[in-house]
């Protein structure tokens, strides 16, 4: 193996290789997008990370991971020479032979080291890269428009967005670089052990005929036929990999909920009714493992025995050829272990048949959810327009999602001086007129004119980010230039006093507040942020009578010019309010009067 020779013949058949490569895997992407499900659901996720419109550095990448990659069967393809040289030197007592294949070996090794590191740090990296592109893509479309709150109106929601963005695009962008590189040094690799294995390989005599190169044509019959086999055994793997997450995200989901709502079910004491539905959904995902469990054991128990009996046919097979000296121990050895490489190869689909299931299942889970915030962003929603400071409704028609009318045809006209307060039965739609006037409820008609700078609604339970006191009471406006002082200014005034020292502490204040507490903050973030208009859907229902008399009182005073909706039944909020409007919440009927 002369090195002048080696850097030539590797340098040529790099080149020829990468472009036949190239243009067989362009060839195949297209394929696999016009006439594969899977296709068209990888370009829908990736085309845009790819397009080079958008930037030129990911098919950069991509070039840089196919030229290692190739680099890689060249590597394997020379050391599968040097197993032929060095047996060859011991089989004749060559020592300087033996020798030379030795150094050889450690320079081949050197650059197989380098390569392989370098080759890890590439795909990693770019694994990070796309990852951080797709949940970018999938978090903004899921945050525009409000798809995340739009997308729980339909009756086909994609189950756990948050394992989708988080666990799933991880999942896919590992996987599809795993598969990828996998398939195309499979592919490579077949063809260069096939010329190997085609050049060593002897006549066999089968029932009288004599079949020549008689070995390669023996791995492929025997490759194909334990694929379609290890097809047939695990394909009811992919429908198990994708309950496996759902059940674990359900159950999950499921524990999380008991942590939010430790204080309810505790004044309960629901641990018995809580305790079992965790079971029943802990039970549902141990089935469902079991079930893998079993259907894994024949998969890989037949691909075990496939892959132990390819060890030996290849020197049963080439005895003959060896003890009559046609060929030497080198060849042997090296028939061996082309034989060896290939069948791996051939196999590479059988192999990884499992991992293919479960990234079916993620690609189901991630185009499941693309669709559905697709869905969720073309619902059409009431006309919305600002004219000034001016809060109307014009002629509004709000229904439920099954079309049933909550209210018709409402006209009205909100001025600072008369506040209005919504009254009426339960599910008279009394909410569900505020998420349509906040824009975020898609089932209705007519218009809406709100005030052109901020509007802000609160609601019965109100929101409290993770973070600091002060940045729950600025939320939804960041924390910036806050004047000295002012925080606590406003603590006091809301009856907060005692939480001064706490502004700059972070916890988890909806943990540590009470509702009574939570809802004097949100008045809090109303002094703050001065809004043209308010919405309060029972925004003091866990005040006393007292405390939500000095709440609106203090509406008043601070904030004279901002028109305000608010929703309750107590009957001493009217004295706050100039007008009434009674929700019948039959037919869509209501009532406006003065109080």
């Amino acid at each position: 193996m002369a090195w002048q020779d080696i850097l030539i013949e590797s340098g040529l058949w790099l080149a020829k290789a990468y472009l036949l490569t190239v243009l067989a895997g362009a060839a195949a992407l297209w394929g696999m997008r016009r006439f594969t499900r899977w296709g068209d659901q990888f370009w829908r996720l990736s085309a845009d990370f790819f397009s080079p419109r958008r930037n030129w550095r990911p098919l950069a990448g991509v070039a840089l991971i196919l030229l290692l990659t190739l680099g890689a069967v060249r590597l394997d393809v020379l050391f599968s020479n040097w197993y032929n040289t060095m047996y060859s030197a011991l089989q004749a007592l060559n020592a300087p032979g033996f020798w030379a294949a030795m150094l050889l070996f450690a320079l081949l090794a050197a650059v197989h080291v380098v390569r392989s590191l370098f080759d890890f740090y590439v795909q990693q990296a770019f694994v990070v890269h796309w990852r951080e592109w797709l949940n970018e893509r999938l978090l903004s479309r899921w945050m525009e428009q409000q798809a995340y709150y739009r997308s729980q109106s339909l009756s086909h929601l994609a189950d756990n967005p948050d394992q989708r963005i988080q666990q799933d695009i991880t999942s896919f962008a590992s996987t599809s670089m795993t598969l990828a590189v996998g398939l195309i040094n499979a592919v490579v690799s077949t063809i260069a052990f096939t010329l190997i294995l085609w050049h060593l390989s002897g006549p066999m005599t089968v029932l009288g005929y004599e079949i020549p190169r008689a070995m390669v044509f023996l791995v492929f019959i025997y490759v194909f036929l334990a694929t379609i086999l290890a097809i047939w055994i695990g394909k009811p793997l992919i429908r198990l990999n994708f309950l496996n997450e759902k059940l674990n995200a359900d159950y999950r989901y499921a524990l999380v909920r008991v942590r939010e709502y430790a204080e309810s079910i505790a004044f309960y004491r629901g641990e018995r009714v809580e305790g079992r539905t965790l079971r029943h959904w802990f039970a549902e995902v141990i089935g469902n493992a079991w079930d893998i469990i079993y259907r894994s054991l024949k998969f890989l128990g037949f691909n075990f025995v496939v892959t132990q009996t390819a060890v030996v046919f290849p020197f049963i097979i080439q005895a003959t050829r060896f003890f009559s000296k046609q060929i030497s121990l080198g060849d042997l050895i090296q028939t061996a272990q082309a034989f060896g490489q290939l069948q791996t190869n051939l196999s590479f689909f059988r192999n990884v048949y499992d991992s293919f299931a479960t990234y079916r299942a993620t690609l189901d889970r991630l185009t499941g959810f693309d669709a559905t915030i697709d869905a969720a962003r073309q619902m059409v929603l009431p006309d919305t327009r600002q004219d000034g400071n001016r809060l109307a409704l014009q002629g509004l028609t709000v229904c439920r999602p099954d079309g049933h009318a909550l209210l018709k045809d409402l006209s009205l006209e909100v001025d600072p001086v008369h506040p209005v307060l919504v009254r009426g039965p339960s599910g008279s739609g009394k909410t569900t007129l505020l998420r349509t006037i906040a824009g975020i409820w898609p089932y209705g008609s007519g218009e809406i004119i709100r005030p052109e700078t901020t509007s802000l609604f609160l609601a019965q339970k109100p929101y409290l980010p993770l973070g600091t006191l002060r940045q729950a009471l600025h939320y939804p406006q960041p924390v910036d230039q806050v004047p000295a002082g002012q925080d606590e200014a406003i603590l006091d005034l809301v009856q907060l006093g005692h939480l001064r020292d706490r502004l700059d502490v972070e916890d988890d204040w909806t943990r540590i507040l009470s509702l009574g507490e939570q809802q004097r903050l949100a008045f809090g973030r109303l002094l703050i942020a001065r809004p043209d208009a308010a919405f309060l859907d029972e925004a003091t229902s866990a005040m006393d009578e007292g405390l939500e008399d000095a709440m609106y009182r203090l509406l008043r005073e601070q904030l004279p010019g901002t028109r305000i909706i608010s929703v309750g039944h107590r009957s001493t909020l009217r004295r706050h309010h100039g007008a009434e409007l009674v929700l019948e919440g039959e037919g869509g009927g209501w009532e406006l009067k003065p109080i």
